[in-house]
């Protein structure tokens, strides 16, 4: 049975949308908030996430780059009533599975949510425990680093570098992101230029002059090119 995270703050809506899912053989958790979204998703597996954009303690597409960052093969499904175009773009931009304006129909968003899931099911799987194309190999659970064959040298938050840009592999990584990521409000202030330091360090570990993996987007972020 396929589960599905209603992330909605309407508890009408919410409700109506679980129960239609329910019937239609989904299993549903619904979240009011990104807080509570967040507890499901760091505890629960989910097959699809449904996403509000307007929510009383943050943001929908904030919460989606989020998810992305973890689980870059999570199925997104936008359901809004924020229809601008602009906004539209920047649903997909971060890489939503769909994106579904309000006022909607029941059974045109059933079946956008069984393409959303066919199309998780058979697409490439993001890489989650490590990466390899023959010339350099990642292992994120033995934390372990080889290119060309020689072992290579690579720090935890390296390591955690390399798994957020693997799993988002053709898609741009925000700075803000990173940052984010990589270190908590718990550690020493790391800034923007520290960032760029560990991005260089890193590159120059693994890449060579016919083998380049990370790409800056300036003003922006870093995309993992996979070595092309």
């Amino acid at each position: 049975m396929k589960k599905i995270l209603v992330i909605e703050d309407d508890l009408a809506l919410s409700a109506g949308l679980c129960f239609e899912l329910d019937t239609s053989g989904y299993l549903t958790v619904a979240a009011y908030s990104c807080r509570k979204a967040r507890h499901f998703l760091e505890g629960e597996h989910f097959d699809l996430v449904i996403l509000d954009v307007n929510l009383p303690d943050g943001n929908g597409f904030d919460l989606c780059r989020e998810i992305k960052a973890i689980a870059a093969e999570l199925p997104v499904l936008f359901l809004t009533a924020n229809d601008l175009e602009e906004d539209v773009l920047k649903g997909f931009d971060l890489g939503a599975d769909d994106y579904i304006t309000k006022p909607f129909h029941t059974q045109i968003l059933k079946r956008r949510v069984e393409v959303a899931l066919r199309r998780g099911n058979s697409g490439t799987k993001a890489v989650e425990d490590g990466y390899d194309d023959g010339f350099l190999r990642l292992d994120f659970q033995s934390l372990a680093a080889v290119r060309g064959g020689e072992k290579l040298n690579i720090t935890p938050n390296e390591y955690k570098l390399l798994r957020l840009l693997t799993a988002n592999a053709g898609n741009i990584v925000t700075r803000q992101t990173l940052l984010e990521k990589l270190w908590d409000c718990d550690e020493n202030y790391i800034d923007d230029h520290t960032l760029t330091v560990t991005m260089n360090r890193l590159r120059a570990k693994i890449e060579e002059k016919d083998h380049s993996y990370i790409r800056t987007v300036r003003g922006m972020g870093y995309i993992w090119t996979g070595g092309k």
